[in-house]
């Protein structure tokens, strides 16, 4: 089964109201409104694309060692996923997804990393919870997110959605503000452009790993 045929299913259970999920039809149409309000927003459009420079950065792994993409990217090209935390199912329905995908990955001789705006102790949750044999960095304050255009703020009426479901996002990621990264998948070669960029306001759709492949591929051709 592919990975969006992974969250369509799940999606439909949902958004039924199915056991053990019982959410109520106001919530479903709060959550819809607001990826639609997202989506007509244009900020998709506004993230870096392929053929963009990435940006340069270092940031922490759940163990608090600094991770650097330059240094990665000595090493050869890196696929980056940005995941919204442990408390997302369709995010992880993606580390898993990746982490299938990780051998065919490393055989083109890429890293892959995940960077996420919660904190350490929930992205060693995250490793653990999803069987993950890459890293999730920390991203405080969603600054790298910024600097690829992913981070945006909730609307109101989802932080006062989001308090009564009891998914603090402040607790979660150790920042008051009430931001997020829009899930967003990159492939950047040894020379820092972007090969391969896939944003999506959309939080329920995300791209198959193997779309990548094509761009690592390429990027292993090039460095030959």
């Amino acid at each position: 089964m592919t990975l969006q045929a992974k969250l369509d299913a799940f999606k439909a259970d949902f958004e039924a109201g199915k056991p053990p999920y019982n959410v109520p039809r106001s919530v479903i149409d709060a959550m819809h409104r607001a990826t639609a309000e997202l989506v007509a927003s244009g900020a998709a459009c506004r993230a870096l694309k392929a053929g963009d420079k990435a940006p340069v950065f270092t940031l922490n792994d759940p163990d608090g060692r600094p991770v650097s993409s330059a240094e990665l990217l000595a090493k050869g090209p890196l696929v980056v996923s940005f995941y919204r935390g442990v408390w997302c199912p369709y995010c992880n329905m993606e580390l898993q997804a990746l982490q299938a995908a990780l051998p065919a990955f490393q055989n083109l001789g890429a890293n892959l990393i995940a960077i996420s705006p919660q904190t350490a102790a929930n992205s060693r949750k995250s490793v653990r919870q999803n069987q993950l044999g890459f890293p999730i960095l920390s991203d405080p304050h969603g600054e790298v997110a910024a600097a690829f255009g992913l981070r945006f703020a909730l609307p109101d009426y989802l932080v006062d959605l989001y308090k009564r479901l009891k998914n603090d996002l402040p607790a979660f990621n150790g920042d008051p503000s009430w931001t997020l990264p829009m899930p967003g998948r990159y492939v950047i070669a040894q020379d820092g452009s972007i090969l391969y960029a896939e944003v999506n306001p959309d939080y329920t759709r995300r791209p198959e790993p193997e779309d990548m492949l094509p761009a690592l591929r390429h990027a292993a051709t090039v460095s030959a």
